[in-house]
């Protein structure tokens, strides 16, 4: 207790290293300690009890003992500024502010402040990823997160594939193109921050799930924090390219959705938060029962807003069932399809018969009332017999009751009577199953349907025949174009800038272009004969499948493709394709007069160690040549468009000088 009663005596001496309160700075001699300040030593050195306590004497020299110094300042538990006071505090922090202090919940991993590259150029790879701190790494981070160059432009219309001839743009300069981006997602979203910040409206992404077979096979001994910091570089990014009033749609399934919600939390605020939808994607009739708990059919969408107040909601229903000549039925003369109502038919007849309610009814009549009802529902019956219809079987428009016997042996609270609330005109429909007060009639898609209120559990889109979609197959994550077209009918019109930034097959861009959206679709493995590009060119030539026929899609339109220029990366997709030692000894030699190697790399020892090399396994091998290069080099950068050393041809400058609108 002297000891600490004397360190501090002495270091208030220093004004510098005290606050307005009287309190020492803690931070401030903690940061004085690690730097070896002459003046802090000083003032320790003045004193004999600290002179003798921090100090090792060598040769004469007196040496300071910085980390025991450091480590009795921490453990001093009772300075107001201590470790003790912070622990709940320190390093958790929201926009500057303590937790404590805003009263929230943060969730925390390792590497949370680290940017992860995510590098991945085929399903099956894995790699060892390198985090970039923050702090640590920000000049490697900004060369990492530099716009790229831009290679390999074609447009694709429907007379095929044709050379890069511009970008097309609105009167406010930007490009009203559809673009496809082939390369690493985050690279590619920070590429297109310039050019398309603030101007998107809807982001919908179906990441991978984090399951161990579902693509997402990085760094193991780190992977769930992996997954949590890929995931949330490029959800910030994302955030910047959204309009004011844009939204985004994140699909997951329950092996991260706890740990996805409060990310989201984080990066849009809690406050953004407009629903959780869970999205019935499996029946249970296709399962054995070998597992003890419940089958899992569900996948969910958190629904996030960039700015919640100013989101203008479109559609708020869904299509249950229909038949073009459903109209028959009603009124044909009356286009107001929506002045019909639906109320059970036991309702309408006790009023029909004069009565306001089931309970006045009573008191009229007594306990006998029910057996009245009974006859005047039956005689509801006969009268309407020539308007009684199914909406359970509503694509055969034949009458439900031929024998007029069969109404009064049905549930009168399920049976339904469709009332124009003029009185001219009663239809009854039963309703079975489908017994809803929300359900309406409208004109959907030029057919009249049968609707309900969306709800958040969305169980009426099928999943069945989704295969063939697009004329592309994808092995796991396939969605229906169905669910695509739902989500953009939540607040999207058309002509508005839809991304997409983990493509995949293509079906968001797919579903945008019958739907008249612009899209920016971003993918960096490779699909082969299931490429996005392969889909969007069956869409322009007329593809039927999907929700063509419900949007009328007759083909046409089209889009310009471009890829990430690349540089080391092409040196790391050469050597995972590598079959034996002697291909690689061959990329080595490459590598050593054309890449760019880590800082660190000596040429010279890395051959004097070669035979060692050899004796690796192939896998081994490959790890290591991957781990000399730069992974800051991957791509080419902007800021070297015009350097000699990355080669970029007329062609690659001439796309890329377009797109950020630079000067020749």
């Amino acid at each position: 207790m002297k000891l600490y009663q004397t360190l501090e005596r002495q270091i208030k001496k220093e004004p510098n290293y005290v606050s307005d309160n009287g309190e020492i700075k803690k931070w401030v001699v903690l940061n004085k300690a690690q730097n070896f300040d002459e003046e802090l030593i000083g003032l320790l050195l003045d004193d004999p009890d600290l002179k003798e306590k921090f100090f090792v004497k060598v040769k004469n020299v007196r040496v300071f003992k910085q980390n025991l110094f450091i480590r009795f300042l921490e453990q001093k538990n009772y300075l107001n500024d201590s470790y003790t006071q912070f622990k709940n505090k320190v390093g958790l922090t929201i926009d500057g502010k303590h937790l404590k202090q805003r009263n929230e919940v943060s969730l925390v991993w390792p590497f949370k402040d680290c940017i992860l590259e995510g590098g991945q150029s085929r399903e099956e790879d894995k790699r060892e990823e390198i985090f970039f701190n923050e702090t640590l790494a920000q000049d490697e981070i900004t060369e990492l997160l530099d716009p790229k160059v831009l290679t390999n432009a074609k447009r694709f219309d429907r007379d095929g594939e044709h050379s890069f001839d511009g970008f097309n743009r609105d009167e406010n300069g930007t490009i009203t193109d559809n673009l496809i981006i082939k390369g690493n997602n985050l690279l590619a979203l920070h590429s297109l921050k310039k050019e398309f910040a603030g101007k998107v409206k809807l982001i919908y992404i179906d990441p991978p799930y984090n399951t161990g077979n579902d693509g997402f096979k990085y760094n193991d001994s780190f992977n769930h924090s992996t997954w949590l910091t890929f995931m949330k570089n490029r959800l910030e990014i994302a955030k910047t390219l959204l309009k004011e009033d844009g939204v985004i749609l994140v699909q997951c399934d329950h092996h991260e959705m706890g740990y996805l919600n409060v990310l989201l939390d984080d990066v849009f605020g809690n406050e953004n938060k407009i629903q959780q939808i869970a999205v019935k994607v499996a029946s249970a009739s296709g399962f054995k029962a070998v597992n003890p708990g419940p089958i899992d059919v569900l996948e969910n969408i958190l629904f996030y807003a960039k700015n919640k107040k100013k989101v203008q909601f479109k559609k708020n229903y869904v299509v249950t069932g229909y038949h073009k000549n459903y109209n028959q039925y009603l009124d044909n003369s009356d286009p107001k399809i929506e002045n019909w109502r639906l109320i059970p038919l036991k309702e309408k007849t006790i009023k029909e018969n004069g009565y306001h309610d089931e309970k006045d009814m009573k008191s009229k009549l007594g306990d006998n009332y029910l057996s009245s009802l009974e006859l005047m529902v039956e005689e509801f019956a006969y009268k309407n017999a020539g308007n009684v219809v199914s909406v359970r079987d509503l694509h055969k428009p034949t009458p439900f009751v031929k024998n007029l016997q069969e109404v009064s042996k049905v549930d009168r609270n399920k049976i339904f009577v469709y009332d124009k609330q003029d009185g001219d005109k009663t239809y009854i429909i039963n309703g079975g199953a489908l017994a809803f007060y929300s359900t309406k009639i409208r004109e959907v898609d030029g057919e009249m349907k049968v609707t309900e209120l969306l709800t958040n559990f969305w169980n009426h889109i099928s999943w069945a025949g989704i295969a063939n979609e697009g004329g592309v197959k994808l092995k796991n994550g396939k969605k229906p174009e169905k669910l695509i077209k739902q989500i953009f009918e939540l607040s999207t019109n058309e002509n508005d800038i839809i991304l997409d930034y983990h493509l995949g097959s293509g079906t968001t861009a797919a579903v945008a272009h019958k739907m008249n959206r612009q899209y920016i679709g971003i993918e960096q493995l490779n699909y082969g004969e299931n490429d996005s590009v392969i889909r969007l060119q069956n869409v322009i030539n007329g593809d039927k499948t999907g929700v063509s026929k419900s949007v009328n899609w007759q083909g046409g339109g089209s889009f310009i493709y471009l890829e990430l220029k690349k540089y080391n990366q092409t040196f790391i997709e050469k050597i995972e394709k590598a079959k034996d030692e002697e291909t690689l000894l061959h990329i080595w030699e490459e590598m050593k007069a054309r890449s760019f190697l880590n800082y660190n790399v000596d040429i010279q020892r890395q051959e004097q160690c070669i035979e060692d090399f050899k004796a690796l396994s192939l896998k081994e091998q490959k790890h290591h040549l991957c781990e000399l290069l730069d992974k800051n080099q991957l791509y080419v950068n902007l800021s070297s468009l015009n350097d000699q050393n990355f080669e970029c041809t007329p062609e690659e400058r001439k796309v890329t000088q377009e797109f950020y609108q630079l000067k020749n």
